[in-house]
């Protein structure tokens, strides 16, 4: 029998079958069967959330810090069978569904923790027998959208800080990933949520995010997702005068520099390239290196990439999975060809793969030979693909690195104490690493970028706060 599951809307399961989620490892497994929200139940979860604010918003911390942990210890408790079903249904391999769930459940447990580290300040005033104080309040109903590339992930580090503060939610995951969101939501629910505090809208993003998008009852959205539809949500919320939150895309370099360590150097790459299928907005799309190590480094990756094992994301062998659906297995392929036809030389891979089972197989697509100015270089694949470019030295390193319209993350491998605190200063991103993957960061530090990547107040960490409260001052005269 086929699964089946409901939106959430003001504490009650509700909705008919409206899509069904496949698995890109093996095409004919249906993971299940699921609602997909119109605009009239898109309005209704936000008239609940706005119902249920009132009273969530002046919860004390001990009951946010309950709901919370509990939600942590039961994602922990049930890892391998909730990172099973996430690489089930996106992809990813068993390894990083397993890794992503364990960091949803360490994100619930920080913002567990900061429900009880809430502060303000208490300042004297210029006059006296004034006292000023500044606090913090929740910024009303949030409107969480979120992508398919991580789909635990993600709704955790936008979800936790929402509700730590005080906030309601209407939550609307991508299409391609509900099972992950919808077992979240669950969790959530089943750890004590009032009614209307969370809301889950699965559906088309036409239809349930136009909808959020177009009422004057939220007070904010958070959305990860492509640029393209960022702006449409940027423009949106201006006209409503909402606070809104976005990150988009990356086109992210590794800088190779010739005193690098090469082992470190093509780790580096192979990882932050090629990983999570490339499927990640950090991901090293353009690995920028400098003369004297081009050639063995090329070599060193293409030796590498030629020994990963490409398959279903359920076998423990595997080290990339499947490309999530038909759709973004096209572009990455349309993206090979614009490469070619651009004079970049394909050096390795960039083939349909066929395995047991009918799905979406790619091998990782390595490009030299690369410029800085074709659109392999300048717009994102978001696939396993990746273009190296060559370069003389350090300050032309620099300057290709940061000429880009995205900001997210850089990286830079080299032995160089000056080098490497020169580009930590001077590049143009929001987050930085020194020999190590572009991809991969912490759950308690900022998340965010530069330029035409991300807008808005961080995400993650103590950070968060910045976007989901805002701020209050109060002057009292004693008398």
């Amino acid at each position: 029998m086929t699964l089946f599951r409901k939106n959430l809307i003001d504490g009650e399961w509700v909705g008919e079958p409206g899509s069904r989620n496949i698995n890109p490892s093996n095409t004919g497994d249906v993971v299940g069967e699921y609602a997909s929200a119109g605009a009239e139940q898109a309005r209704q979860a936000i008239a609940a959330a706005k119902a249920a604010f009132a009273a969530w918003s002046r919860s004390g911390p001990l009951v946010r810090h309950a709901v919370l942990r509990k939600a942590s210890d039961e994602i922990t408790a049930r890892k391998d069978e909730i990172g099973r079903s996430l690489a089930r249904e996106e992809g990813k391999t068993l390894a990083e569904g397993v890794g992503e769930t364990i960091r949803a459940a360490q994100i619930f447990d920080f913002f567990a923790g900061e429900t009880l580290r809430l502060a303000g300040e208490l300042v004297p005033s210029v006059r006296p027998g004034v006292g000023v104080e500044i606090t913090r309040e929740a910024v009303g109903v949030v409107g969480i959208i979120t992508p398919w590339n991580f789909p635990i992930a993600i709704p955790a580090w936008k979800i936790a800080p929402a509700l730590a503060h005080g906030n309601t939610i209407v939550f609307k995951p991508a299409e391609l990933v509900p099972e992950s969101a919808w077992t979240i939501v669950d969790i959530l629910h089943r750890a004590g949520l009032p009614k209307g505090a969370l809301n889950l809208v699965m559906g088309k993003g036409s239809v349930v995010g136009q909808a959020m998008l177009d009422s004057p009852d939220l007070n904010a959205i958070t959305f990860t997702g492509s640029v393209g539809t960022g702006k449409r949500v940027a423009a949106a919320s201006v006209e409503h005068m909402r606070k809104f939150q976005l990150e988009m895309g990356g086109k992210n370099p590794l800088v190779v520099l010739d005193d690098a360590d090469l082992a470190v150097a093509v780790d580096c790459a192979l990882n932050g390239a090629f990983f999570s299928t490339g499927q990640r907005c950090t991901a090293s799309s353009r690995l920028i290196v400098t003369d004297a190590i081009h050639d063995r480094f090329v070599e060193a990756l293409k030796d590498r990439m030629g020994k990963l094992v490409v398959g279903d994301a359920l076998d423990a062998k595997t080290q990339i999975g499947p490309v999530v659906d038909d759709s973004q297995l096209k572009q990455d392929e349309d993206y090979i060809a614009i490469g070619r036809k651009e004079g970049a030389d394909l050096a390795f891979g960039g083939e349909r793969l066929d395995r047991e089972t009918p799905g979406f197989y790619l091998q990782p697509a390595l490009f030299t030979g690369a410029s800085n100015e074709m659109r392999i270089s300048r717009e994102e694949i978001f696939g396993p693909v990746a273009s190296v470019i060559r370069v003389k030295d350090y300050d032309e390193a620099l300057a290709v690195a940061n000429d880009t319209p995205f900001g997210l993350t850089s990286g830079i491998c080299t032995s160089s104490l000056k080098h490497a605190t020169h580009f930590k200063r001077n590049s143009e991103a929001g987050m930085v690493m020194v020999n190590l993957p572009t991809a991969g960061v912490d759950f308690h530090v900022p998340f965010g970028g530069r330029k035409g990547s991300s807008f808005g107040p961080r995400e993650q960490g103590r950070y968060a706060a910045e976007f989901y409260t805002t701020v209050k001052t109060a002057y009292t005269f004693a008398g």
